[in-house]
């Protein structure tokens, strides 16, 4: 695992300096502690940082071919990189390495811009063809690693696997990307494509940008069809779930320094160790943590999972003293990024790296299996909509529209949505909503933001899902949008904030394409979620641990709010700076604040959002930082 930054630019006479590529790779150093490398030719400049997991001595990037025509530095694994390896090797192409790197830069020179298609694991790359003097960036399929880019036509493009990477060049401008704030606002996250600052972009999962003196192109190889093939029983996709996700999990078992995996007592992590322990030889090395807060630690389910495994299992209990802790949360995102889960995942990270250097994870699970509450609820409002007549409709908006805010009130709203609109609604509806903002903007802030729908780009995946099944295009949706956006950028930056590698064999693309061929009514059966992994497990963990309601990855932010972290969120709300930047109206910020204080309302997940946004102005915009 590493970082990698670099810069083309399409000035003619102009250079790329190696100090500017060090200064990049500096602010990453954290993702690669162990090597840094560097390749400059006039206008291309490519920088890397190592994390030693393949070929620990041997595998210095950048790297190149035989004849110094292709180079190519790359943050991530490739899986199957000993098969493509030995297929060049027998097609006469010679290897220095034993690196999978190596292996990108050969297959390249065999199939072009199309050797993204053969690779199995997660990645970013960026690609100098220094024959057709052109750069390729490409992103893995379901966006494990990061990869940011900043292009203007005149001066050229600029990359990076975090953002303050590109931060480092001086033509960079920092200035709010006001949609980003927007999206933000409505999500905890900042979406593809956008960034929070104006000019930089995040290259979309599963795309590839080619950039040349002329133009930039940038396009999609591959995409997940969900289509339910041929009438199988329960055992058959049983067996076949089982075949493809112990080779997913085998593949992702190559490694040259100690691998693990994180334990949360859960369905997802559970499967994923239950695996692990059937493969090694030794007893797998499990982390988890939780807080002494009983409705908040997993700890005890984490516990028993590891013993009935045979596992060499670690815990820690996360104090509530996080002040230390949110500076950093700032500085490793680059952006504001609100999902309060990435304070237990930075202290799993940091506790894992202890004792492995890889960890796999249970991630992707509820994305793949229906396992969050939204994916009841879409296909419970499809079966409702089939038995409601127009009228009705309106009749239920009309009702939903004054009901006061009540239990029942979204549902109603829903019903009389489309469902794209409903299912966009169950990701942007329940922070800072249409409603919410009209009373949270500034003047400015609403006007900037007139004519931007957060909800616009589920719609559209929505209805790009080709099939009729409303629970399927959920999750089509689900892993378009908030896996990537949310999810992997959590686990990635809190890994890397460690130098930790995380493995997600779930978001295996071979344990997705099989997973859309499943019907949808093995995964969500009844009111029982996940179905079919907790049939696969059933015999292997204790039972009452499969039939549990799912917890999460939560944290007691509403009373640490209230108490330990008030002073900082009394600054950050309501402090001279924060009031006259405009943005949002402090009476309404003031009563969200009573309303929690007073605790006639929960409003802790508004309330880390502004929090973190403000810090992070002041870090990446008030003072401008230079890391």
């Amino acid at each position: 695992m590493c970082g990698i930054a670099g810069k083309l630019t399409l000035r003619r006479g102009e250079t790329v300096s190696q100090a500017l590529l060090e200064n990049m790779c500096n602010t990453i150093a954290h993702r690669g502690p162990d090597d840094a490398g560097y390749y400059t030719n006039g206008c291309i400049g490519l920088g890397h940082r190592r994390l030693s997991i393949i070929d620990v001595d041997a595998g210095h990037q950048p790297i190149s071919n035989e004849d110094g025509t292709v180079w190519v530095v790359f943050n991530g694994e490739i899986y199957n990189y000993i098969e493509l390896r030995d297929s060049l090797i027998a097609k006469g192409h010679r290897f220095r390495t034993s690196t999978d790197t190596e292996v990108i830069v050969h297959l390249y020179e065999e199939q072009g811009d199309q050797f993204v298609t053969a690779l199995r694991g997660m990645f970013a790359i960026a690609l100098w063809d220094d024959r057709h003097k052109q750069l390729i960036l490409a992103r893995d399929r379901v966006g494990k690693k990061p990869l940011y880019y900043a292009h203007n036509p005149e001066s050229g493009l600029v990359f990076g696997s975090e953002i303050k990477a590109i931060l480092q060049d001086p033509e960079i401008s920092r200035a709010l990307e006001v949609q980003a704030l927007d999206a933000y606002l409505s999500l905890l996250y900042v979406p593809h494509t956008l960034s929070m600052f104006k000019g930089i972009k995040k290259l979309p999962p599963a795309h590839i940008l080619i950039c040349s003196q002329d133009k930039v192109v940038i396009k999609e190889y591959w995409d997940l069809i969900f289509q339910v093939q041929g009438e199988r029983t329960l055992n058959d996709y049983l067996e076949e779930l089982e075949q493809v996700f112990n080779e997913a999990v085998k593949v992702r078992l190559r490694s040259d320094v100690p691998l693990g995996a994180f334990l949360s007592g859960g369905i997802d992590s559970s499967y994923v160790v239950r695996s692990m322990s059937k493969q090694l030889s030794r007893p797998v090395v499990t982390c988890a943590v939780g807080f002494a807060e009983k409705a908040h630690n997993e700890l005890p389910f984490a516990r028993r999972v590891a013993q009935r495994l045979g596992c060499t299992h670690y815990e820690h209990v996360i104090s509530p003293n996080i002040r230390d802790v949110i500076p950093k949360l700032v500085r490793f995102f680059d952006e504001p990024f609100a999902d309060s889960s990435a304070v237990p995942t930075y202290y799993v990270s940091q506790m894992a790296r202890q004792h492995v250097t890889v960890a796999l994870s249970g991630d992707g699970g509820d994305e793949l299996f229906a396992g969050y509450s939204r994916h009841a609820l879409q296909r419970l409002e499809a079966k409702v909509r089939r038995l409601v007549t127009p009228p009705g409709a309106r009749l239920l908006k009309q009702v939903g529209q004054y009901l006061p805010n009540m239990r029942g009130k979204n549902t109603l709203k829903k019903l009389a949505m489309t469902p794209d609109r409903s299912y966009a609604f169950k990701h942007c509806g329940f922070l800072f909503n249409e409603e919410a903002k009209e009373k949270l903007y500034d003047d400015g802030l609403h006007a900037a933001c007139h004519d931007f729908d957060v909800m616009s780009p589920f719609q559209i995946y929505y209805e790009r899902c080709l099939t009729d099944d409303p629970l399927d295009k959920a999750l089509y949706v689900d892993i378009k949008t908030y896996l990537p956006d949310d999810i992997l950028v959590k686990v990635d930056r809190m890994s890397m904030a460690h130098a930790l590698e995380v493995r997600a064999p779930l978001l295996d693309h071979k344990v997705l394409e099989f997973s859309a061929t499943i019907p949808s009514a093995l995964k969500l059966r009844g009111r029982t979620t996940k179905s079919l992994l907790k049939e696969a497990l059933a015999g292997d963990i204790p039972e009452d641990i499969l039939t549990r309601k799912k917890h999460g990855f939560t944290m007691p932010l509403a009373e640490w709010l209230r108490k330990d972290l008030r002073e900082i969120v009394e600054d950050c709300l309501f402090s001279p700076r924060a009031v006259q930047r405009g943005l949002f109206q402090t009476p309404t910020v003031t009563k969200l604040w009573n309303d929690h204080l007073s605790k006639q309302i929960d409003y802790s997940a508004h309330i880390w959002l502004l929090m973190m946004f403000e810090l992070w102005h002041r870090e990446y915009l008030d003072n401008h930082v230079q890391y």
